[in-house]
């Protein structure tokens, strides 16, 4: 680290943002107790390096380890953590991540930081000089980099990326990477929307954005496969297919219209479960 980029670090970490936040950071997590500091600081150490006002914003999901004392002892300002009683699924809480952001974009990453922090800036730079609504993080658009993924999860995700793109077409080949840049404005009307809690709702905000015209494109990143995955594949595949028949039952019956307004603590009503973002 440079002494240029702790200072600027030692700076968000002491000192309130006195502006608007041009970016909002926003991770979900749940029991992360093991990697949710080191997440936090490769995070706030890159992204105070760029010069720009931003914000970091965790949404437990209702962790039961100390996930929630551990970020609340660092005493960030420019941090906040939500908290929620009960679990409700990584799609609840990230909604509630995006209800509490302030900043003129906003990008979901997730806490295991597959997705390296430094992969925001070549993202960033595209998202503004193409004027996108949502740019997706892609680990298999031509040039994403996958170290570590087994040989039968490679294969279930190129089978549900091949199904998703027959059954909505959907021009996104990735979409459940957990590194998602969005404008707020996009976020919000998305968020107002959307209504799966559990892994599938990347896929949701996806249909969601190309169903509304918003322009949606991905870009490829690097990806690591995070030590500790408690994934059972079967069971993602299973879920993630039946999710896929909620997200065209929820359309035609309307479950699309906009809510009144997205709250911070929106309940939290079922458990947590993995997602094909994990495959």
């Amino acid at each position: 680290m440079t002494v240029d980029t702790y200072r600027s670090y030692r700076e968000w970490a002491t000192t309130k943002l006195a502006t608007r936040p041009q970016v909002s950071v926003v991770i979900p997590a749940y029991n992360e107790e093991i990697r949710i500091l080191p997440t936090v600081g490769a995070i706030a150490t890159h992204m105070s390096s760029r010069g720009e006002p931003w914000e970091l914003i965790v949404a437990d999901d209702g962790s039961s380890d100390t996930t929630v004392a551990l970020l609340s002892g660092l005493r960030f300002p420019n941090m906040r953590v939500l908290t929620t009683d009960r679990n409700g699924g990584k799609g609840s809480a990230v909604r509630r991540g995006i209800a509490a952001a302030s900043g003129e974009y906003i990008l979901f990453a997730d806490a295991d930081q597959s997705t390296p922090i430094e992969q925001f800036d070549h993202m960033f730079t595209r998202m503004r000089e193409e004027g996108l609504d949502l740019l997706v993080g892609s680990r298999a658009a031509h040039g994403a980099r996958v170290s570590g993924k087994s040989i039968l999860r490679r294969v279930l995700s190129r089978g549900l990326r091949t199904f998703v793109r027959v059954l909505f077409d959907i021009r996104v080949r990735d979409t459940q990477c957990g590194f998602k840049l969005f404008r707020a404005e996009t976020a919000r009307e998305i968020f107002a929307r959307q209504v799966i809690d559990g892994f599938s709702f990347d896929l949701e905000i996806i249909y969601l954005c190309h169903r509304l015209g918003f322009k949606v494109d991905e870009i490829p990143v690097e990806w690591i496969d995070a030590p500790g995955s408690k994934v059972d594949e079967a069971k993602v595949v299973a879920r993630f297919l039946v999710d896929l028949a909620h997200i065209r039952l929820n359309d035609l019956r309307g479950r699309y219209e906009p809510r009144p307004t997205v709250s911070a603590s929106v309940p939290a009503p079922r458990s947590r479960t993995h997602g094909p973002d994990d495959l």
